[in-house]
């Protein structure tokens, strides 16, 4: 599998556990996702690049979720 095809199956992987988690810290989604933390990371600007989900600090640490929630 390629580096890129691996980002986007990842970026699903957190995509769904967003949807059913709802907002939840970074640490939160690298430890429940199965990859790698810099593939993750990777994953996260690809969903945040397509509008996908948002990103704010809070309390030192940074929040996700998706778009919409």
């Amino acid at each position: 599998m390629s580096e890129a095809a691996a980002i986007g199956d990842t970026a699903g992987e957190i995509w769904r556990w967003l949807r059913s988690e709802g907002k939840s810290s970074v640490s939160a989604v690298e430890k429940h996702v199965k990859a790698p933390k810099r593939q993750v990371h990777m994953a996260i600007g690809w969903l945040a690049r397509e509008g996908k989900v948002e990103l704010a600090t809070e309390n030192r640490g940074l929040r996700i979720w998706l778009t919409g929630d």
